[in-house]
């Protein structure tokens, strides 16, 4: 995946290329007067509201185990580990408290109300630590977010709604936390680059609206979505380069529209309930480097136009019902691809399935074009399963 390491660079950018940062972040606004204009504001009043904010942050924090906010203390925030200071955007003799980076550091608390005085902000990376609790609706006031990483913590509660507010957000991070739910259709309507919300407990359906996503990187993995891939995610063709939807609980025939997306480079829908054929439609995705559909019940032959993509290194299609292997698609390792084609109903190939179960399975063909989907309207399918449990 594109590597998001270059934050401050980003930052830099959004505060209109001005020069370089200083150590740290912060600003600060009374409780009661988060809609203050920033040019009512003289610079020491900016730090100063900084300086509650974070002060209010370091109280509610109870775990600091590598001492990080040790040196959270007095008025000079820019001088706080963790912190970048910046020009202001609408000011730029004014130095801001621009980012937080605290990735890494194994703080356990939660993030208070005063955290909105933070407007300031163009990126926050909190990645890997034991922060808890929902997100305040005070979230809001980062209107000039751009960043958003709160990976690898125990944030809790329906899909943060207030991160849907944030007008300039361009890279949510969300994965392994508890939010539970139903993926909001508002989501997609945000001019997001990169939506991370895998290993969280999201139920509910992809919303058909997807279609209106900007994002490159797109990962749903490890939650409980169900329903179809809707044909609308077509519609992402100028944008997507990587989708991964392992362990969604995804039924039905992969629609041939994902087939569209032609500047996709990872596809890797393995782990779910598909079932019928690889769509011929993805031997047209010339950029494709990793294919996965393993551990599914799909079946039927395998198209050579896949596996002479120009561009695959990886293609695994273990754990599923494939009878038969076209062209090309006999002889991978001469192509240098690294394949996995256990588990299947493939002639003179080790590690099959038993005659048994193939026979089962080929007893009752899907044909996808007979079904609907039952996903509330995502378009699809979703047959009757005929086939034997995956794991057989």
């Amino acid at each position: 995946m594109a590597p998001y390491s270059a934050s401050i660079a980003l930052v830099l950018f959004l505060l209109q290329f001005t020069s370089s940062f200083h150590k740290l972040p912060a600003k600060s606004i009374h409780s009661n007067s988060t809609t203050l204009s920033h040019s009512h504001l003289d610079p020491n009043a900016r730090l100063h509201q900084a300086y509650v904010a974070l002060q209010a942050w370091k109280c509610v924090i109870y775990s600091d185990p590598s001492n990080i906010t040790s040196n959270w203390v007095g008025p000079a925030v820019c001088e706080y580990n963790g912190l970048y200071c910046a020009p202001s955007t609408d000011n730029p003799d004014i130095q801001v408290v621009a980012g937080i980076d605290l990735n890494h550091a194994d703080i356990a608390g939660f993030l208070p109300d005063e955290f909105g005085l933070l407007s300031d902000l163009a990126l926050l990376h909190l990645n890997s630590n034991r922060f808890c609790g929902i997100l305040p609706p005070t979230f809001a006031n980062l209107t000039l977010l751009y960043e958003l990483d709160l990976s690898n913590n125990r944030f809790v509660g329906p899909f943060p709604s207030v991160v849907l507010s944030l007008p300039s957000l361009k890279y949510l991070d969300l994965r392994y936390n508890e939010f539970e739910g139903p993926l909001p259709s508002e989501l997609f309507s945000m001019n997001l680059d990169a939506i991370f919300v895998n290993n969280n407990r999201l139920t509910s359906v992809i919303p058909s609206n997807i279609s209106g996503s900007t994002a490159s990187v797109i990962v749903f993995a490890n939650n409980n979505l169900g329903g179809c891939l809707p044909p609308s995610i077509a519609k992402l063709a100028d944008t997507l380069e990587e989708l991964l939807l392992i362990n969604t609980n995804l039924s039905g025939c992969l629609t041939p529209e994902v087939g569209f997306l032609y500047k996709l480079k990872v596809l890797d829908v393995s782990f779910n309930k598909l079932v019928g054929p690889i769509p011929h439609s993805i031997a047209g995705l010339t950029h494709l480097e990793q294919l996965d559909v393993a551990h599914n019940m799909m079946s039927g032959v395998i198209p050579a136009g896949i596996c002479a993509l120009p561009n695959l290194k990886n293609f695994t299609y273990s754990y599923n019902y494939f009878c038969d292997e076209e062209g090309s698609c006999q002889n991978l390792t001469s192509r240098g691809i690294v394949y996995d084609d256990r588990r299947n109903c493939l002639p003179e190939h080790k590690f099959q399935r038993s005659e048994k179960d193939c026979e089962a399975a080929y007893a009752h063909p899907i044909e996808c074009f007979d079904y609907e989907c039952a996903g509330r309207g995502t378009g699809g399918a979703i047959p009757p399963s005929p086939l034997p449990s995956v794991h057989s």
